[in-house]
């Protein structure tokens, strides 16, 4: 029977990376996102024509425990069970901490952080159950260090490298494994962006700008393909890594070993 996993914030960047790597694997897929129900549901028939798995999609608020209770509910209902979790799903907002509005700090803690825990509380106990379950949280090198302007960012993806801990340690008898990514610069269409704006801020070639912004945080001056982590999530799922638990895994060119 195929493995099932869920991965939240996966209709684009690393998490729909991390789909395809999974659904490359044979995994049976719920697909999370902020598109349409239609975009979804779409993107959903896709991974199921060309990896011939069965496939979901939902737009659940991750703001809400309740819809979080629902989408987990549903994945175990409609594909059979929920083996791997990848808690992918982040929004971002930078302003010094006097000016932080108190509404985004609550968007970004709930998504980034609370979110979560809370698919983590409701997905274990059948894990448990089942004596396997893998568990992924995509953190960020600021769960490692921290960049100013980004208190409610830092502070979340802290505090996912804290949860990783704790769930690992609870879990070290059960088959269940709990892990941390820590990207750094990944190569997604929103960093394109801020590198397209960077480079016409400063009056930079693309490339030039590229290489700067990047080259201010992280030593390497390559960025991450999303591929790459869905690749290290994969191994992260295998037999092979099931002494692995507890850890955070930085992918950052360097950034974390200065």
């Amino acid at each position: 029977m195929a493995k099932v996993a869920l991965v939240t914030g996966s209709t684009s960047g690393i998490g729909l990376a991390v789909a395809h790597a999974l659904a490359g694997a044979g995994m049976d897929l719920a697909l999370h996102g902020l598109v349409s129900p239609d975009e979804g549901d779409a993107l959903a028939q896709e991974f199921k024509s060309q990896y011939q798995i069965k496939t979901l999609f939902s737009d659940a608020d991750l703001r809400n425990a309740d819809s979080i209770a629902d989408l987990v509910q549903r994945t175990q209902v409609e594909l059979g069970s929920l083996d791997v979790l990848v808690n992918n799903a982040g929004i971002q907002f930078t302003a010094a901490v006097e000016d932080f509005p108190r509404q985004k700090w609550d968007d970004i803690i709930a998504i980034n952080l609370s979110s979560a825990f809370h698919t983590i509380h409701y997905a274990v106990p059948a894990m448990k159950k089942a004596g396997w379950g893998r568990i992924v949280n995509i953190a960020s090198v600021h769960g490692l260090v921290a960049s100013v302007n980004k208190a409610a960012y830092v502070a979340a993806k802290h505090g996912i490298v804290g949860l990783t801990k704790v769930v690992a340690l609870e879990n070290v008898e059960t088959g269940i494994t709990c892990n941390a990514i820590c990207p750094g610069w990944v190569d997604t269409p929103l960093i394109a962006k801020q590198i397209d704006a960077y480079a016409e801020k400063e009056g930079l070639p693309l490339e030039e700008a590229k290489r700067k912004l990047i080259t201010d945080k992280q030593p390497m001056p390559d960025m991450t393909p999303p591929e790459n982590i869905g690749q290290l999530v994969l191994y992260l799922c295998g037999e092979f890594a099931r002494t692995m638990t507890g850890t955070t895994l930085p992918i950052d060119g360097a950034w974390t070993a200065q």
